[in-house]
């Protein structure tokens, strides 16, 4: 009897799709199994300590956000979870500066000025520096641009440069930028002019600013001593000192073509022309003390399998606003509740290691500091990667999912989450999310705040932009309230919706499960926005 073939494929081919389905079953029903774990009494039992008052509101660079460090290191430890290379305690350290004046001095044609009344030098945008000219060069607007130039009839090199704040208008509209708006000369206020100054030779610099005539207390205060700040590390841009003056000394500096040029600048016209030396010994003296204050992004990895190279980071911050006159921002929702997410299901999957059933991908938990400040802890780390970005498949970024959106007045208020990054970067961020939801926990998935056009723009006010920013793909999770006790004192334990919180972290968690566990790391196909 001739041996059939196509009798032998088909038996084949039915074999392996059963194995198939064998082994997706059983992966579900692992992945229910520990996904029990990330449950309301286990997130309940962390946040109850880390929105407590004794965590002083986790402001990053105090006391409090520490405190909250160590809690959250000795959970990743009591787990078992590796530390990540080149951290100290699960601890990536990461230093912030605080300033405060040893002395500010300005001298013009041997009058000393008064700080304060006079002038202001900015503390977190001056370095300990003194010059001295015998000559100021009014510049207009001081900038450099091909479609308008205050230098082009005008040598500064080792003088000082005086310029107004602002840029000129042709025709009414601005045009030194493409979208009509305002340029990089002004929009981010003066750092351009002084890195365009120090290009063409410049000492120093002043600035008259059209809208600071004189200098409030508050202004006065600031300058005095900072709060806490992260510093810069672009190394390449050159700079240099400078100071404020106010309308009555810049009067006193300019003369009688003062106000003229101020009504210029009201009206945006061109000051190119009306470029001058002013023929008046100048002496600045500035020093301060800078202390290092360092914060800390919280890291711990279960290692993966047969693709334990690749990375899936889970993410969220435990910082929050800390405490004003006395009164403690404990930030339950914003972010307690991502930061014991994040805490909860690295128990979760702690466990299924353990028990044999760990990710092929080595799943990073990482929970940062910085983020209330302007996503410090997150920029630093990936500006300062630890694990390769090009081997991170993706980075699930939990921020605010134990409350309501106040805002929404629809059937389905008490079975929503936010999903932010969607449509970015790569094409299957949608399609698993949506798969494990739809399998799992059922949730109606809005997308709304991914519209181009919201006035929010959430996209960008979360940790998980900076990984989207290195080409990361991303998508965070977040619950919308804006209102209510967004950034309140209120927002506490007690506000906390258990059974949502529950279902949104779970979901979380089962997609984290299918993209630690997939045949392929996450496609890069879409643009970066």
């Amino acid at each position: 009897m001739p041996f059939n073939y196509s009798i032998m494929k088909i038996k084949f081919l039915f074999v392996v799709c059963l194995l198939i389905q064998l082994t997706s079953s059983a992966q579900n029903k692992d992945a229910a199994k520990y996904a029990a774990m990330v449950n309301a009494d286990g997130l309940k039992s962390h946040l109850t300590i880390i929105a407590d008052d004794k965590m002083e509101g986790r402001e990053t660079g105090t006391e409090g956000q520490r405190k909250a460090a160590i809690y959250i290191s000795n959970h990743f430890k009591s787990l078992g979870l590796k530390p990540v290379i080149s951290t100290e305690n699960y601890q990536q350290l990461f230093p912030l500066k605080k300033d405060s004046v040893v002395a500010a001095k300005i001298s013009i044609n041997n009058n000393e000025l008064i700080s304060g009344k006079d002038f202001l030098i900015p503390l977190s945008s001056n370095e300990t520096n003194q010059f001295n000219s015998n000559t100021i060069v009014f510049a207009g607007y001081g900038i450099n641009d091909n479609n308008y130039n205050d230098y082009e009839h005008i040598d500064v090199k080792g003088k000082v440069v005086c310029f107004f704040s602002g840029e000129p208008k042709k025709n009414g509209n601005y045009f030194l930028s493409t979208d009509g708006l305002s340029s990089a000369w002004s929009r981010n206020g003066i750092g351009k002019k002084l890195e365009a100054a120090a290009e063409k030779g410049a000492v120093g610099a002043i600035c008259i600013d059209l809208m600071q005539k004189s200098f409030s207390e508050q202004a006065i205060r600031r300058n005095k001593k900072t709060n806490v700040y992260y510093p810069s590390e672009d190394n390449n841009t050159k700079t240099i000192n400078f100071a404020y003056i106010s309308h009555e000394a810049a009067n006193l500096l300019i003369g009688a073509d003062f106000e003229s040029l101020l009504d210029g600048v009201r009206n945006n016209k061109f000051l190119n022309e009306t470029t001058k030396e002013i023929t008046a010994p100048i002496s600045y003296n500035f020093n301060k003390y800078s202390e290092t204050i360092n914060a800390s992004n919280v890291l711990g990895m279960i290692e993966g399998t047969d693709k334990k190279d690749e990375y899936v980071f889970l993410t969220a911050h435990y910082d929050h606003l800390g405490m004003r006159d006395g009164k403690v921002y404990n930030g339950a929702d914003d972010d307690g509740s991502g930061t014991v997410t994040v805490m909860q299901m690295a128990t979760a999957f702690a466990k299924a290691k353990k028990e044999g059933k760990g990710p092929r991908r080595t799943i990073v938990f990482m929970t940062v500091s910085g983020e209330e400040k302007g996503l410090w802890g997150s920029e630093y780390y990936t500006d300062h990667p630890l694990l390769p970005l090009e081997k991170t498949s993706v980075d699930l970024n939990t921020d605010m999912i134990g409350r309501l959106d106040t805002e929404r007045k629809t059937s389905d208020t008490l079975n929503y989450v936010y999903v932010v990054g969607h449509d970015k970067i790569s094409s299957e961020l949608p399609i698993i999310n949506e798969g494990m939801n739809n399998e799992n926990t059922k949730l109606v998935l809005d997308y709304k705040f991914d519209d181009p056009k919201d006035p929010n723009r959430i996209y960008y006010r979360s940790d998980h932009y900076n990984f989207a920013r290195k080409g990361v793909p991303v998508l965070f999770f977040y619950d919308g309230m804006l209102q209510a006790d967004y950034h309140k004192t209120t927002d506490d334990i007690e506000k906390i919706n258990w059974p949502l919180f529950e279902k949104r972290a779970k979901m979380i968690f089962y997609t984290a499960w299918e993209m630690a566990n997939r045949n392929e790391m996450l496609k890069r196909d879409k643009p970066l926005p």
